[in-house]
């Protein structure tokens, strides 16, 4: 069983397309997390010129943002890999693996999988459309490359997705033995 073998109680047996997609995201979700001190930094440092020096930069106030939404978009695959998303344990954990298991599946298959794909299919015609007209942000001195940040919500989603797939890998493993054995 990997880092991402399921939630407590629910140990899902790893498959070769899990094992390589969580290692794959664990790597990049340990990566990016350094962006939350560089994200700590720049605040800081904002504050500090703002009222220390009373000289306020807007982008300052824009890399924050930005910042913090890579930090989110690209965490959202390394939380649902390690499992430490929120679920509804008060319930969950009453109920038997298999049962679990079952929950899993289809609130995978109905609920996160169809969302995921209405956020990629949103997401591509807001990120051409920035791309091809070179938006850049609307405030004095903000930022140019709008689409640049836009992407990342695609990037997240997509790595989301993946993870969605392993996990899914590793239920239908643990419901159908296929492919490999239940555990």
């Amino acid at each position: 069983m990997s880092l991402a073998s399921g939630a407590p109680g629910l140990q899902l047996p790893d498959t070769a397309y899990s094992n390589f997609v969580d290692r794959l995201i664990i790597r990049l979700g340990n990566a990016v997390s350094w962006i939350w001190l560089l994200l700590l930094a720049v605040i800081v440092l904002n504050v500090v010129m703002r009222y220390v020096f009373a000289e306020g930069r807007i982008e300052f106030e824009e890399v924050q943002w930005h910042l913090y939404s890579i930090g989110f978009l690209l965490g959202l695959s390394y939380g649902f890999v390690t499992d430490s998303h929120i679920r509804v344990d008060v319930i969950r954990e009453r109920l038997s693996p298999t049962m679990q298991a079952w929950i899993e599946l289809y609130g995978s298959l109905l609920l996160l999988l169809p969302f995921i794909i209405l956020v990629l299919i949103a997401a591509v015609p807001f990120i051409t459309y920035s791309f091809s007209t070179g938006e850049i942000s609307e405030a004095p001195g903000g930022l140019p490359f709008r689409w640049f940040i836009k992407s990342f919500l695609a990037i997240g989603f997509l790595l989301l997705l993946l993870s969605v797939t392993a996990r899914l890998s590793r239920v239908f493993c643990f419901l159908f033995s296929w492919p490999g054995e239940k555990k």
